[in-house]
């Protein structure tokens, strides 16, 4: 059966039909979100979502925006870990903070985080010797600790609550829960078997090793604690009345945050906006939109400001580096002046 699914996935691949499914899933999900938005976005009154944000407690924009600041110290240790499981613990903690920081405030922001946080993630790792493998190796691995966590939550929250769910896809609350079970089913065999047995993915020098059982639930658990962090960043800017309760809007932003990621657009912007403004349907539009322009605002603007400015400000220190660099070369080895000859 396994080599069947195999032969049947090497096609798929062989005829870039794989690509091309992924490319119009984006575009089919792109334009639902769109419709969608416009049809949510009727009456909406501008001044009134603007008012809402004025009203907004400055303690919950305070509290949401350390919790914006836990989840990205979270997002920290995606690179430590994956960078540790290639063989490379000798990279200090401050470069892969550095790197994962960057790399994924940029990536959030930009789009199509695979290739623009791969390649922030190159300029900072080359310095300390990967190459372009290795970096796709980090990525690899960073992701899988990302997908890792989303099916956890996502499992365990749809499970608990499968109306939440319902209210995004319209999917009815028992195919919900039974698909949550199945993920849930499919995550622990993930576990079991790596668990078991060393398992790896790829071939030649891209093979890469998957973590074993141990490290697997810590991949986990980092995934849970970056998307829990997230979850109550949101979940503090919402509307209050009515309450859902923090399990329905984590439900709900993380089924939104993985169609906007899906969409590949940047900060899956329409997608995720419209998969919130279904899911919370209950809540009055205004102050939601509000609540989700703060958090546009705490999590994407404000670390893309901080990351480019950062990133910027290492090259500076780097060129200069570079200068110093050559310029005591030249002083110990100078080049001899060449002279005219003489005339006859």
């Amino acid at each position: 059966m396994l080599e069947a699914i195999g032969r049947v996935v090497a096609f798929l691949r062989e005829k870039q039909i794989l690509h091309k499914l992924g490319v119009a899933f984006s575009i089919a999900v792109i334009a639902i979100a769109c419709y969608v938005l416009v049809h949510m976005l009727r009456g909406i009154d501008v001044d009134e979502v603007v008012e809402a944000i004025k009203q907004t407690e400055p303690s919950a924009v305070a509290l949401a925006a350390l919790f914006v600041c836990a989840g990205y110290f979270t997002l920290t240790f995606y690179d430590l870990f994956a960078v540790r499981a290639i063989g490379r613990p000798d990279i200090p903690y401050r470069i892969n903070a550095l790197a994962a920081f960057t790399s994924y405030s940029i990536g959030h922001n930009v789009g199509a985080s695979v290739f623009t946080g791969g390649a922030v993630r190159y300029r900072i790792y080359s310095a300390w010797g990967l190459d372009g493998i290795d970096v796709a190796k980090i990525c690899f691995l960073a992701g899988l600790t990302f997908w890792l966590g989303n099916a956890a939550v996502l499992g365990l929250g749809i499970a608990y609550h499968p109306e939440a769910a319902s209210a995004v896809d319209q999917l009815p609350p028992w195919l919900n829960r039974t698909l949550a079970i199945a993920i849930i089913v499919g995550l622990i065999s993930y576990v079991i078997r790596v668990w078991i047995k060393p398992r790896s993915v790829g071939r030649g020098s891209w093979t890469v090793v998957l973590p074993g059982g141990p490290l697997t639930l810590l991949q986990i658990a980092i995934g849970i604690v970056d998307l829990g962090f997230c979850a109550l960043a949101m979940y503090v800017l919402v509307p209050d009345d009515p309450n859902l309760g923090f399990v329905v809007v984590a439900v709900i932003f993380v089924s939104a945050t993985l169609l906007g990621f899906a969409s590949h657009s940047p900060g899956g912007l329409g997608v995720f906006d419209a998969a919130m403004l279904v899911g919370l349907w209950q809540m009055d539009k205004e102050e939601l939109l509000a609540g989700m322009l703060l958090f546009r605002v705490l999590y994407y603007l404000v670390p893309f400001v901080v990351s480019v400015a950062v990133l910027a400000i290492r090259e500076i220190i780097l060129g200069a580096r570079l200068k110093r660099v050559r310029r005591l070369a030249e002083a110990l080895d100078p080049k001899p002046v060449r002279q005219d000859p003489s005339p006859g």
